[in-house]
């Protein structure tokens, strides 16, 4: 007969009864879980960090857990908080507990997201902050309109100090959990010097309007907990255990919410992975994860390390890469998968050649000729650090006909401020085009509001014109007065200039594009906007003008996106996606494509400009984050140069590509792009004054660029030979005929297809097949020997 312990008995006497007949329930969801994962479910009494490492199966763990819990009777479903950052989350975190416990879980009403648990804690307690708990919750319309209001009355000018602006700058502060008498003196200076009295008027005004916008349901509730005590007590008592999913994107008002509540039980588990915080520039603290055990004395920290996703070349790859952080806890990824193919590693001369060589890889690994599996479409993504980078494969999948999807935003030709730009173009070579008039008559602001436009349209009709002669019409004869006559007056000068010029061979049309675009004042109209999205736009303009290389004049872009446009019906099937890397995160792929890998692009230099360290980290972890989405292949690539606004850059490849471990690494050399080696000579898709291009080209001398020579074989760093001024013989084009070899300083060699008029259809060795006019090729042997193309 064993010995009886007094404080066995105590123990057996102190948990109910209930959760005592519970304890021997099977829990076939334990038998799932690897030793790793068993182990962060089980330590269940105290604070616990989950760190868990990119396809290691946090999600997995972090149900299992709820479900341990209901299955043991720790708790009842009432009585677990679990917090996520989206809905999708939420509702998949809900089912999978379900189907581990076999059933239908019910009575989960704090299983949400921040904002959702918040909704519900405010309306319950919505007068201890001066509102009613009917409260209204703005959206950003509501909110910018409300800022408007707030402006004009102190008689300040929105175009200067535009409304979303201040709304971007109260709700960093509201991130950081900062009411109006607490926002530091240090940001006195905001918006002017106006920005905390202005924040303080718009927390009054909200207060009577009976509103909130999305930061107040975070902020309420901590200003609730932090004053009244009896309150929050009541929650520490009911909230026996917390999850909290994605813990390193937290905010600060988010981690002073979460600590209050822990403050009661300590059973506080945070999933995340500090090597994945890349949303540092919407308020999210990766320190809150990295000072977790000193937050919470005790803490117990599982790291889940064996990988289920990437093959072993892709893990090591991504493990070098981050271990150049210096501010992370530190895991060492792993997995039982076969090694796979290495991380391809290829350099081009510029983005364009960069395109084309994807659209052609992806065509070849889907009949499975690059001697791995074949790939579906839908198993292939393309991840870019910036948005502006997506025009040049668009255009180059549309060209060749593959299908593929944006996700996370709209096409490049259907964004607002493309689509803006394209209505300025069209207008000003088809003046009779009233659909694009109407889109920039008041964009940028002319003063131009609904009456004087139906006074335009009115007199449009009345005698039987185009909207812009309607224009003039209306200006001429008094009907329109003040600031919108002189505007409107303005604006149809400049479009009769834009038009003739549109006209005149002797113009380019790209320095043409740029003119509207500056004159017309849309350009400046996003140098002063100063929210976030701004700089954004203002870099799809640039590339918009970029994209008027490939066409011989404005009227023949304007068709080419017109006719592309024309193809958006959506049949269902596999696409390639095209996304961000930040919206990539928590997505995978068999294969990806990783481009633009080059200092300044990526990592960001505005990133690392305005944020020094912090923001180069943060650009590592986002490396980290979109080499870990690949499950097969991976490829990164860099382009030698870039062209921004007409004019060519030199880049340098990205110093993340020399933290790449070289054993994990297979650099790849396309044919005939540098003479058969890198830095051999310049490939065929290059244009004209070769010096003047590449004379800075330090591209050459740079350490990535000599390991990739290193790497693929070839010897020194042979630079590109300079090329002689080409003279172009204007009477050639009457010789030309179908099957000749010809020269274009931009496209490079192509053979002629077809002949019309003074239009030659071209099939470019490297651009592919363009309309181009005689008078700019030459026959191919007189592009001169030393040319290097």
């Amino acid at each position: 007969m064993s010995s009886f312990d007094e404080s066995d008995a105590f123990e057996a006497a102190s948990v109910p009864l209930s959760q005592r007949a519970m304890m021997g329930r099977a829990a076939p969801y334990l038998d799932e879980l690897n030793p790793a994962q068993r182990a962060a479910v089980e330590a269940l009494d105290g604070p616990v960090l989950m760190l868990a490492g990119a396809g290691t199966g946090k999600t997995k763990a972090l149900t299992a857990r709820i479900a341990h819990l209901l299955n043991t009777g720790r708790a009842r479903p009432n009585e677990i908080l679990a917090v996520t950052f989206t809905n999708k989350a939420a509702r998949e975190m809900k089912d999978r507990v379900g189907r581990l416990m076999g059933q239908t879980v019910e009575g989960m009403p704090w299983l949400g997201t921040f904002h959702a648990v918040c909704v519900r804690l405010l309306r319950r307690h919505a007068e201890l902050v001066g509102l009613k708990s009917n409260f209204t919750i703005l959206d950003t319309d509501d909110q910018i309109r409300l800022l408007k209001q707030l402006l004009v009355a102190a008689n300040i000018d929105d175009k200067r100090w535009p409304a979303r602006q201040l709304a971007g700058i109260i709700d960093q502060w509201k991130n950081r959990a900062w009411t109006p008498d607490k926002v530091p003196s240090g940001e006195g200076s905001a918006f002017n010097s106006m920005g905390v009295e202005l924040y303080a008027q718009y927390q009054a005004r909200l207060k009577v309007l009976n509103a909130v916008d999305f930061g107040d349901l975070l902020l309420h509730v901590v200003t609730i907990f932090q004053t009244h005590q009896d309150v929050l007590e009541q929650y520490q008592r009911w909230f026996k255990y917390i999850l909290v999913d994605e813990y390193q994107d937290t905010n600060v008002a988010q981690y002073l919410w979460l600590r209050l509540l822990a403050g009661g039980h300590k059973n506080i588990c945070c999933v995340g992975d500090d090597d994945q915080s890349i949303y540092g520039w919407r308020g999210a603290e990766v320190g809150n994860i990295l000072r977790f055990e000193k937050d919470f004395p005790g803490a117990v920290v599982v790291r889940l390390e064996q990988n289920y996703r990437s093959t072993p070349h892709i893990l090591k790859a991504a493990s070098g890469v981050i271990a150049g952080n210096t501010g992370r806890l530190g895991k060492d990824l792993w997995t039982e998968v076969e090694a796979g193919e290495k991380v391809r590693l290829i350099g081009h001369w510029d983005g364009e050649e960069e395109a084309r060589w994807i659209g052609e890889e992806i065509e070849a690994m889907q009949t499975g000729t690059r001697g791995m599996r074949a790939f579906s479409l839908d198993d292939m993504a393309i991840l870019v650090r910036a948005s502006h980078q997506m025009r040049a494969f668009e255009d180059r999948f549309l060209t060749i006909g593959l299908p593929y999807r944006v996700i996370g935003g709209p096409r490049f030709y259907e964004r607002l401020e493309i689509r803006d730009a394209m209505a300025y173009f069209r207008v000003s070579v088809s003046p009779d085009d009233d659909l694009a008039f109407e889109r920039i008559i008041n964009t940028p602001k002319r003063g131009v509001g609904d009456k004087a436009l139906q006074t335009i349209q009115r007199m449009a009709r009345d005698n039987g014109v185009s909207l812009v002669n309607g224009a003039a019409l209306a200006v001429e004869q008094g009907a329109l007065s003040g600031k919108a006559k002189t505007e409107v007056a303005r604006l149809i000068g400049q479009l009769s200039i834009w038009g003739r010029a549109a006209g005149d061979d002797a113009q380019s049309h790209i320095e043409l594009a740029e003119q509207i675009l500056e004159e017309s004042g849309y350009t400046a109209m996003w140098q002063n906007d100063k929210t976030p999205e701004a700089p954004g736009r203002l870099e799809n303009l640039k590339e918009l003008v970029k994209a008027l290389e490939s066409f011989e004049n404005l009227q023949g872009f304007l068709e080419h996106v017109a006719l592309i446009m024309d193809n958006e019906q959506d049949d269902g099937g596999a696409k390639v996606s095209i996304m961000t890397l930040h919206g990539a995160k928590g997505l995978e792929f068999p294969a990806v494509f990783l481009p633009g890998w080059e200092d300044g692009l990526f990592p960001s230099q505005r990133s690392m400009d305005e944020s020094g360290l912090k923001g180069l980290e943060e650009e590592r972890r986002l490396a980290y984050v979109g080499i870990t989405r690949a499950e097969e292949l991976c490829t990164i690539s860099f382009a030698a140069n870039r062209r921004v606004y007409g004019q060519w850059q030199s880049a340098l490849p990205s110093r993340f590509i020399d933290e790449l471990p070289e054993e994990h690494v297979d650099v790849l050399t396309p044919p005939g792009l540098y003479g058969g080696g890198y830095g051999a000579a310049a490939p065929s898709g290059f244009g004209s004054n070769i010096e003047d291009k590449v004379a800075s080209a330090n591209v050459y001398n740079s350490p990535g660029w000599k390991r990739l020579q290193k790497r693929s074989g070839q010897r020194g760093t042979s630079q590109p030979s300079e090329a002689r001024n080409i003279t172009i013989d204007m009477a050639a084009s009457s010789s030309f005929t179908a099957g000749d070899r010809v020269f274009h300083t931009k496209f490079g060699y192509g053979t002629i297809l077809g002949i019309e008029g003074d239009k030659l259809d071209i099939e470019f060795e490297r651009a592919g097949a363009k309309k181009v006019v005689s008078k700019f090729v030459v026959p191919a042997d007189r592009a001169g020997d030393d040319i290097p193309f």
